[in-house]
């Protein structure tokens, strides 16, 4: 099972956003430095500029951003969600008399945008806003002010693109440090520039950000968006950084379109890693002990009817997972069927090595509640056609059961296991544990090269 997150600690302002022009971002940042220095007798609060790599964030979701303006969020604008985060959504719901649950739906987000347009043009002559400060309650949720500072302290450089004219690139420079990493009166803090603006400004700026980075240190990107290999942006920040981060279940308009090009990416030796692959880990845990028996070792060469259901509306998790069982059983994709239905079903056909054909049913399931997470697998069924073979496998979620696998019958015992949500699944956190493993992620690699050749096929 992946390693338990570290306790997140809470973060404090060394220096809240400031507003600075371009040019000033670097002096502004060395002052704050400069300003808590270690002193001699070691009577003053010292700070020092963490020296671990620069993460890039690219953000192009709102939320955030008019949180902190309308004063529900206090936290580093740096568009890592975390409890603080949602802490503030939850306040702001609260304010707006709709349902509290920590999620950005589409009807607080307009809540947000028509209570800033109202503050832009309608500020009280005593300089009061329109919002009750009582519920400026993000501190519920400071101990992450973001999983990411709190455990790997580091230069975090924001790109917010925004709509409307293009009036060039804002800036804002800050300082936070997490409070239980205070030795002897010293404090390693991370550093956050926010850039906003158009595309086309953050475009003209590309080569402003990679003097921003720090040249000696790792440079990770975050790209919190479908990859789109003809935006300049994209393709000067993936040329610049050691690793491109992605969550593919973030993937919308065309989910397998987008994975077609994270598999380019890495053909053209790009680092890629997915946080939804992580989201995988329990079942194909699951999956490989269901044959760790002796007497079962044999039998998975037996499989060759395989069901993948998942929450109808992102297909990526069942491909990655289809992908995976492949490359380690050694399938050859060659046709696909694809049904315009309710439940956008498809039959993936494959050859083993023996020449056998696996036939694979992929069902996007469709659910009330979809949960934070699009596309989770829901349940998967592992079958021969052979009635002797001893491989019938079934795995459901925990908060989906399996009924719908039970209701398939066949002539087979079956052994069902149930897969136990993780205790976080969230992009911050699985993104907090990703920048503890450098390097390429094979297996990852070697799954996704099965998944292209699917999706390839008409």
């Amino acid at each position: 099972m992946p390693p338990k997150s570290a306790p997140v600690v809470p973060l404090q302002p060394l220096q809240s956003p400031k507003d600075v022009s371009l040019g000033e971002i670097e002096a502004e940042l060395s002052s704050i430095w400069q300003s808590y220095s270690v002193s001699g007798d070691g009577s003053a609060l010292a700070a020092t500029r963490a020296s671990t790599f620069t993460l890039i964030v690219y953000e192009p979701e709102e939320t955030q951003q008019m949180l902190a303006t309308l004063g529900f969020y206090t936290g580093p604008i740096d568009g890592i969600d975390g409890p603080r985060t949602e802490a503030a959504i939850r306040a702001a719901q609260s304010a707006y008399g709709l349902k509290v649950d920590g999620r950005a739906t589409p009807t607080l987000l307009e809540k947000l945008r028509t209570a800033l347009a109202k503050q832009k043009g309608q500020i009280s002559s005593n300089g009061e806003l329109e919002i009750d400060p009582r519920y400026t309650l993000d501190a519920e949720g400071s101990g992450i002010a973001d999983a990411i500072a709190s455990q790997n302290p580091c230069r975090i450089i924001s790109l917010f693109p925004v709509t409307g004219e293009d009036e060039g690139v804002t800036a804002q420079v800050s300082a936070y440090c997490p409070i239980n990493k205070q030795s002897r009166s010293a404090l390693v803090c991370g550093e956050y520039i926010t850039l906003k603006g158009t595309e086309p400004a953050l475009d003209r700026i590309s080569s402003t950000v990679s003097s921003l980075t720090i040249s000696e240190l790792p440079r990770f990107l975050w790209w919190k968006a479908t990859p789109n290999l003809d935006q300049a942006l994209f393709s000067y920040l993936y040329r610049l950084c050691n690793a491109v981060i992605v969550d593919s279940s973030l993937f919308k308009a065309d989910p397998e379109g987008d994975l077609l090009k994270l598999s380019s990416l890495i053909a053209d030796g790009v680092q890629i890693a997915d946080l939804n692959w992580r989201r995988l880990a329990a079942w194909q845990e699951l999956t490989a002990e269901a044959f760790d028996p002796p007497e079962r070792w044999a039998a998975v060469q037996e499989v060759d009817r395989v069901v993948i259901d998942y929450e109808k509306g992102n297909p990526t998790q069942a491909m990655m997972f289809l992908g995976w069982l492949g490359s380690r059983l050694g399938w050859k994709p060659v046709s696909r069927d694809k049904q315009e239905d309710v439940y956008d079903l498809q039959r993936v056909y494959l050859v083993a090595a023996d020449d056998r054909t696996i036939e694979v049913e992929l069902a996007g399931i469709p659910t009330a509640d979809s949960g934070e997470v699009a596309g989770d697998l829901v349940s998967i069924k592992l079958a021969s056609t052979n009635p002797d073979a001893d491989c019938c496998t079934v795995l459901c979620s925990q908060t989906m059961g399996c009924m719908r696998m039970e209701a398939k019958g066949g002539a087979q015992a079956c052994r069902i296991s149930q897969v136990t949500p993780l205790d976080d699944q969230k992009a911050e956190t699985l993104l907090s544990e990703q920048l503890h493993r450098l390097g390429r992620d094979a297996l990852y690699e070697e799954s996704l090269a099965v998944a292209e050749k699917v999706l390839r096929l008409a």
